[in-house]
């Protein structure tokens, strides 16, 4: 049975939806042109406008504060479904609990629309670095003055950053963090040897990696990566160490479930097609787990109280 509360909502929600299908679509990514999610999301956009009818879907790099400058953003846009976020994951569960003006929730402000990737990170050095192993790499820190070895990050919080800390707590090792406002940037000085390591998303990292412009020690995830089959997983150097990382698109709390459900299907049509599949493969990433918004929602929430509780054991402050 219909019910009168069903018809109004129905009613409501048509002419944001008719709103939101005759205007550009923006997509915004947190982080500076070039890097690992830049790269992810325009590979993304171009089908999910396919998939929309042919909206027009446009990327708008919005970097700082590792992620949270244009995360927050999108979180005040107007919930009509023509503002969304192509995040990683720690745009999401992580950069909330390290800031102090605007502790903004954003696992609950952010309506979660779909998953478009899962992955790993890549640690990498200059090709001139003497360790040309994982192992070799941990030795020669501790060999070197303390302060003198520097790791590259998107910014404090960032995902590779976190990464980062955690490889240095395992491994026992000391590494001086220095964030930039993007993977590129962070990735291009270790390129020029004014940084020693990036822990890196793989799509950047892996075309400097066979142009020879870097060299790669190991990848994080749970086995080899299929794009870098040579590189060592962390776990065959450091047991029980396995970092991942997701993307995902998230549009302002309030945006209409019919809108929702229209951007949902559009990305998970795209998401499914063997083009996006194959690109991701040449990318290092992996598709989703198959999930609908609300179990990705969930998982979001749950994966933001762990951070919640995490943050704080591992000292990482915004200073």
């Amino acid at each position: 049975m219909i019910s009168r509360r069903t018809l109004a909502a129905a009613a409501l929600a048509a002419p944001s939806l008719a709103h939101a299908q005759g205007r550009t679509l923006t997509l915004v990514v947190p982080y500076a042109a070039g890097g690992g999610t830049d790269i992810a999301a325009r590979e993304f956009a171009g089908l999910f406008s396919q998939e929309l009818g042919g909206q027009t879907v446009v990327v708008e790099n919005r970097a700082g504060g590792a992620g949270h400058v244009g995360a927050l953003a999108v979180s005040r846009a107007r919930p009509d479904g023509t503002t969304l976020l192509f995040a990683v994951s720690t745009n999401v569960v992580i950069n909330p609990h390290l800031q102090r003006g605007d502790r903004v929730d954003l696992a609950n402000t952010l309506e979660a629309v779909a998953q478009t990737s899962s992955y790993q990170y890549v640690l990498v050095v200059h090709p001139s670095h003497p360790a040309n192993t994982l192992a070799e790499y941990i030795a020669w820190v501790k060999a070197q003055p303390r302060g003198s070895v520097t790791f590259s990050s998107s910014g404090v919080g960032g995902n590779n950053h976190l990464a980062g800390v955690l490889f240095a707590e395992a491994a026992g090792i000391e590494m001086e963090h220095v964030p930039y406002r993007g993977t590129a940037p962070a990735l291009l000085d270790v390129v020029a040897r004014n940084i020693t390591l990036n822990v890196s998303s793989p799509p950047p990292a892996i075309t400097l990696v066979r142009e020879n412009r870097l060299k790669a020690l190991a990848v994080t995830g749970p086995a080899r990566m299929p794009a870098l089959p040579e590189v060592p997983a962390l776990a065959e150097v450091l047991p029980g160490l396995v970092i991942e990382g997701w993307h995902g698109i998230f549009a302002p709390r309030g945006t209409p479930p019919a809108v929702l459900d229209r951007l949902e299907a559009a990305a998970r049509k795209a998401i499914a097609t063997e083009h996006f599949r194959v690109r991701l493969a040449n990318e290092g990433l992996e598709l989703p787990p198959s999930r609908d918004r609300a179990a990705f929602g969930a998982a979001v929430r749950e994966e933001s109280a762990y951070w919640a509780r995490k943050v704080p054991q591992l000292g990482i402050t915004l200073d």
